[in-house]
């Protein structure tokens, strides 16, 4: 017999947006159904930031030993359990998976349906055997790797990040096909971890962060051993004589190949859509993303897309914001509005490079020359000195009045640095504050101190200062 339900919010999709808005929402006194076909937790738990920055660990605590001769301690290089090397990282995720199971969310009150969604008409959803007529809903459907139309592609085993992760014995020589986040992250990881490794860009790597910030990750990605192909067209992959993969590439110089145990396809993210019949909703979307208004509100205005599903910006930290949103909007009714302009992002290869607001090149593009760059390196940091770990920068710019409009920062624990800066670009704070903080010594923190204190180097200094200086002094 059907199921009919009638809550006042329907949520499909279990992972990142999903949860918080299915959390948050029956916290605060609204009756909540969530429907998730596959695993609880979704990209982010099971295939994406959980899984690749555990792994990202165990290549860098492999090459401990390296750092350790600068220090003048020396040990034997590691030996590689690529056995324990996956138990390690499906462990991680086992710990962090009851947070976001049934059974966590059944105790909260959500009523959880473990089927596929489909829209029957603007106010109802179909799953299994139940009949969901919401006030509201939304769609949290994530997104999963696309995967080019690359001839040959289909005719051999390739790897994406969903199945990446299940390997137990370590690849000899990995391709790895995109140099964004994922590509530069699990190339970097794989080679610390002793596989030969191979990325290829039709672009550059880091193609949306600083060129001088991803030109510091490029260099560190080939002092790992990764061999770095860029603008350069995949023009095919067939099988290797050996079982592998031989993959073509096409640039300017004519065609050449490159042969490897297995292949990683990290070329970009799709939206989940399929089987949604979004139509029979009045929902409408092209190329593969739903049109939202900054509300989140698609076309049909009782339903909300949050996370990946609602744009460009696919990180899980925009999931989570997404959630606040749409709860002012669904529950409360106050029209609240997406803002990403301080939505920062961090790729978590060694260096990591953050980034919040306008970069360089975008802030030129809005406010031309008058802008000021401010930029201080690692290497006249004393704390990074001490640790060796001196390769990177932290980049601020501002308006000729002192204001933040962003920040890049390349180097050791970036993800971690930005967040004063994250704070200044959303506040539309002045650099002062940060240019006048008591910084403890010694620390990495002190380079951002250094960066905005640099809008005031230029008058701190000059001839009109020195000559004040001068003029007191003759007083007494």
């Amino acid at each position: 017999m059907t199921r009919e339900l009638t809550p006042d919010l329907c949520i499909i999709g279990g992972g990142s947006a999903g949860l918080a808005i299915a959390a948050g929402a029956q916290q605060m006194g609204a009756d909540c159904v969530l429907i998730e076909r596959n695993k609880m937790g979704g990209d982010c738990l099971n295939y994406g930031c959980v899984p690749s920055k555990a792994l990202l660990a165990a290549g860098r605590s492999a090459q401990l030993e390296k750092l350790a001769r600068q220090y003048g301690v020396q040990y034997g290089a590691p030996t590689i359990d690529f056995q324990g090397v996956h138990d390690h990282v499906h462990g991680v995720i086992a710990g962090i998976a009851p947070h976001d199971s049934v059974e966590r969310f059944e105790g909260l009150g959500v009523t959880v349906l473990t089927e596929h969604a489909r829209f029957a008409d603007a106010r109802t959803v179909e799953a299994g055997d139940a009949r969901v007529r919401a006030r509201r809903f939304v769609i949290a459907t994530g997104s999963g790797p696309m995967v080019p139309p690359i001839p040959g592609l289909d005719q051999v085993p390739y790897l994406t990040n969903e199945t990446v992760f299940e390997l137990t014995e370590r690849p000899e020589h990995l391709i790895v096909v995109g140099g964004g986040p994922i590509g530069s992250e699990m190339s970097q990881a794989f080679a610390n971890l002793g596989s030969r490794v191979s990325l290829v860009d039709m672009a550059r790597v880091l193609p949306n962060d600083d060129p001088e910030a991803a030109e510091v990750v490029r260099g560190q990605l080939r002092a790992d051993g990764v061999e770095i192909h860029e603008q350069v067209k995949v023009a095919g992959v067939a099988k290797g004589a050996d079982g592998g993969v031989e993959v073509t590439l096409a640039d300017a110089d004519g065609e050449r190949t490159v042969a490897g145990s297995h292949i990683l396809v990290a070329a970009g993210r799709r939206t989940n859509l399929d089987g949604l019949n979004l139509e029979a909703a009045g929902i409408e979307h092209a190329k593969g993303k739903l049109t939202v208004d900054d509300r989140l509100r698609t076309t049909n205005k009782r339903v909300f897309a949050a996370g990946d599903a609602a744009g460009s910006y696919q990180f899980t930290h925009a999931a989570a914001y997404h959630a606040g949103v749409i709860i002012k909007n669904a529950l409360f009714r106050l029209p609240a509005k997406a803002d990403h302009s301080a939505l920062p992002w961090v790729t978590y290869t060694h260096p990591e490079l953050a980034h919040v607001g306008l970069s360089e090149a975008k802030a030129r593009e809005q406010h031309g020359d008058s802008i000021r760059v401010l930029q201080a390196p690692f290497a006249d940091n004393d704390r990074a000195r001490t640790e060796r770990r001196t390769d990177g920068f932290v980049k601020a710019i501002t308006t000729a009045k002192g204001q933040v409009l962003g920040c890049t920062i390349v180097g050791e624990s970036a993800g971690e640095l930005i967040y004063p800066w994250i704070l200044a670009v959303q506040q539309k704070q002045k650099v002062g504050p940060l240019a006048q903080m008591i910084a403890p010594y010694p620390t990495l923190g002190e380079a951002s101190k250094g960066a905005a204190g640099q809008f005031y180097t230029p008058k701190l200094f000059s001839e009109r200062t020195r000559r004040i200086v001068r003029f007191l002094a003759k007083l007494g």
